[in-house]
């Protein structure tokens, strides 16, 4: 199984492509840099010849690191008939159209997260993806390392009691304007983007039938996309959570699960990088435990699991399901927003 690279991206050179080389039955075939034609820039933003320059810049630290060929253009890469999978790092905006010219190619699909900007858009990817038998992925790679497990597991065999409350902050500094997330034309926005990791987290411990209640999403700095926001969602025994995000904030990657026996906490729940060992702690009236666990790779475990899905029809079809949970929760979260964001 060969997989190309749509765009040489910095989260494709410094995460993708060193998990790729521990995945066992995929092989890199190359990376793709974007075609003058191909080059769907916003109002503002740079030129396709000083973009270009930048790409092939970038597109050469793939070969220095990891050989391939470097495509010229999108589609040339989508045509080739030795590539059987497509890594798609492009801004949000942009995953719908490149992900869906894969898939008409018979390729299966990798997606950085969001899957797309609108739910109508991941409902036409999902039919397509199964209509032609292709794996999808969202590449929420969080949800597969294994401080994950042990935070369910922590909560289903009681040791916390019942659930009270479950909060999950995820924000960061401001960027800078010229990044794609404050930028609309390209799916920028803080819900896409860190307030989609802390709502993914909310209904994975929430469960199956979590439901956002309430909403609201604010901007500033003049921009045209909502920098901060926060959420409370809802399943059907009554249990809750409460979620907050920003990228123009003080940074924070926190979980709290209130129980009435006792309190789980711990940092980096959502960005915790290979080799990370995180620490949960266990608080019970006043009392603390904290417990070391060991350091995992999540990204490379999302691209197993994408491999898992290219192997079985009936894991492909819940990760279709996934990913289009996912999406309904962030519309929810924009039909709730009381600012109308």
């Amino acid at each position: 199984m060969r997989i190309g690279v749509l765009c040489p991206s910095n989260i494709a050179l410094r995460r993708f492509m060193p998990a790729l080389v521990q995945v066992d039955g995929l092989e890199y075939a190359g990376v793709a840099i974007a075609s003058a034609s191909e080059w769907q820039s916003a109002a503002g933003q740079t030129e396709y010849a000083d973009v270009v320059a930048v790409q092939e810049s970038l597109a050469q630290e793939f070969v220095n690191g990891y050989g391939g060929e470097v495509y010229d253009g999108y589609t040339t890469l989508i045509e080739d008939a030795d590539v059987d999978a497509v890594y798609v790092p492009l801004p949000p905006a942009l995953h719908y159209a490149w992900a869906r010219r894969a898939l008409e190619a018979g390729k299966h699909v990798l997606v950085e997260k969001p899957f797309t900007t609108e739910i109508a858009q991941t409902e036409a990817l999902l039919d397509l993806a199964e209509a032609r038998g292709l794996a999808v992925h969202e590449n929420y790679m969080f949800a597969f390392h294994s401080q994950i497990a042990w935070v369910q597991d922590c909560i289903s065999r009681g040791e916390l009691g019942d659930v009270r409350l479950i909060r999950v902050d995820f924000g960061f500094p401001f960027r800078g304007q010229n990044d794609f997330r404050y930028s609309r034309e390209l799916g920028g926005g803080a819900l896409l983007d860190a307030g989609g990791y802390a709502l993914k987290l909310a209904a994975m411990l929430l469960g199956s039938d979590a439901r956002v209640t309430t909403a609201c999403l604010s901007g500033g700095r003049k921009l045209d996309v909502d920098l901060y926001g926060s959420a409370s969602l809802a399943n059907g025994e009554g249990s809750v959570a409460q979620v907050a995000f920003g990228m123009d904030n003080d940074y924070r990657c926190n979980i709290d699960v209130w129980g009435s026996k006792a309190t789980l906490t711990s940092g980096r729940i959502l960005t915790a990088p290979e080799g990370f060992a995180p620490t949960m702690t266990i608080r019970c009236n006043g009392e603390a435990v904290d417990h070391m666990l060991e350091p995992d790779d999540a990204f490379r475990k999302s691209i197993e699991h994408f491999m898992k899905c290219i192997d079985s029809p009936e894991v492909a079809g819940l990760r279709r399901s996934e990913i289009l949970e996912q999406a309904r929760l962030v519309e929810a979260v924009r039909l709730l927003d009381v600012n109308g964001s």
